[in-house]
């Protein structure tokens, strides 16, 4: 079954103008698939397959002599050395567009490649599990619980009878076993899956390292090569706080958010649905399953909003969205029916930025539909929160 990605008109149309487009993002999150069902006339070669990997690494010139653009190369990463020789083909025919898609599920080894040797070359696109549109297109009649426990890797969505904890033992244990151990020197697995479980036991809360790190028994240091780990190869993300010079009491720690709702819920241990209705970690996931779908909207929607979060002393606002001195300000909050204490903290946020510039408040909640609420703010079910992002 294939489920139709948002961001297939945008990649296409990245592909027609440059002569390089690297799509990034987690493992098992489509980019495989998007590819080879996108460019299907193009060769296709993979570099989890060692000969590939091999070549690509010791011999670039020979692998791009015998794959010719148009080419997609998968796994990318796997060849560093690659990139010099990718420059050298690019800048023969500079002004030719469509030349090389390359994939890869290790940002900071694809940044690191690309600002060094296709700067200016290359377009980066970030691919991350399926939206809630893109669920719900696919299966109508999946309930937000399920979509909580069950995430947004595309193939957990189209095969409704895999098992969902069976599905990420093996992906934590594969992600463990060959990301982690291209990025890090680990000496126990078994302390970075520990720390792994400790971040979505926090998350949807500010980071604290030496909290994570005392619950794993490491150092801060570790603690924080762990976490940029997790960056890197799109587990985790971090939103950073809105503040400004005139605002002193403002918090400037970030928060942190597991990418994928699934993934938190099964390192939290939450497997079925009684277990979330009774569960006071229900909030966090909930707000984790908002962020992902915010993030990626303001990505490629948005027109240039930053995302934010505002706390300072005694307020707190989830989602701050920032563009030229105006703002947008929202809330998740899992319940169907918003109340006034609901509210009560973005009309005090609002009255703390400057007069006029906030322009629209909204609770994003399990509500039907979207309906005005008291004061100006509007009630708002997951698949319109983008109304906060509207021109």
């Amino acid at each position: 079954m294939w489920i139709a990605r948002e961001v297939e008109r945008l990649l296409q149309d990245r592909v027609a103008r440059r002569p390089v487009v690297v799509l990034t993002g987690a493992r098992q999150t489509g980019k495989t698939s998007l590819v080879r069902r996108l460019f299907a006339d193009w060769e296709y070669v993979s570099l989890d397959l060692p000969s590939e990997a091999e070549q690509a690494e010791h011999d670039p010139r020979g692998f791009l002599a015998r794959h010719p653009p148009p080419l997609v190369v998968d796994e990318v990463q796997y060849a560093p050395k690659l990139f010099r020789h990718l420059k050298v083909a690019v800048d023969a025919n500079r002004d030719r567009a469509a030349q090389f898609v390359l994939t890869g599920s290790q940002n900071f080894t694809l940044m690191k490649a690309v600002s060094e040797s296709l700067a200016g070359r290359a377009e980066i696109l970030q691919l991350e599990g399926l939206s809630w549109s893109e669920i719900r297109v696919a299966r109508p009649g999946l309930a937000v619980e399920d979509v909580l426990l069950r995430g947004g890797f595309p193939e957990l969505i189209a095969k409704p009878e895999l098992d969902a904890a069976g599905f990420y033992r093996s992906y934590v244990a594969t992600y463990l076993e060959r990301d982690l151990r291209q990025l890090l020197q680990v000496t126990s697995l078994r302390d970075y899956e520990r720390f792994l479980r400790s971040c979505a036991l926090r998350t949807a809360q500010l980071l604290n390292k030496a909290e994570l790190s005392r619950d794993v028994g490491i150092s801060g240091s570790t603690a924080g090569q762990w976490l940029s780990a997790l960056e890197a190869s799109g587990q985790v993300s971090l939103l950073e706080p809105w503040f400004s010079n005139k605002a002193k009491s403002l918090v400037k720690t970030p928060k942190l958010y597991l990418c994928d709702s699934g993934l938190c819920a099964f390192l939290m241990g939450l497997a079925s649905t009684s277990d979330l209705r009774g569960s006071p970690l229900v909030g966090a996931l909930w707000e984790t399953l908002v962020a992902s779908e915010l993030r990626r909207r303001q990505i490629h929607r948005s027109g240039g909003w930053e995302m934010h979060f505002w706390r300072d002393r005694t307020n707190e606002a989830d989602f701050l969205f920032h563009r030229g001195g105006r703002f947008d300000l929202a809330d998740a909050k899992w319940t169907e029916h918003p109340g006034d204490r609901d509210t009560s903290m973005l009309l005090r946020v609002s009255n703390l930025l400057p007069g006029g510039s906030v322009r629209k408040r909204a609770i994003i909640c399990r509500c039907d539909n979207p309906y005005p609420f008291q004061y100006g703010v509007r009630a708002l079910p997951l698949e319109a929160a983008d109304w906060v992002l509207g021109a």
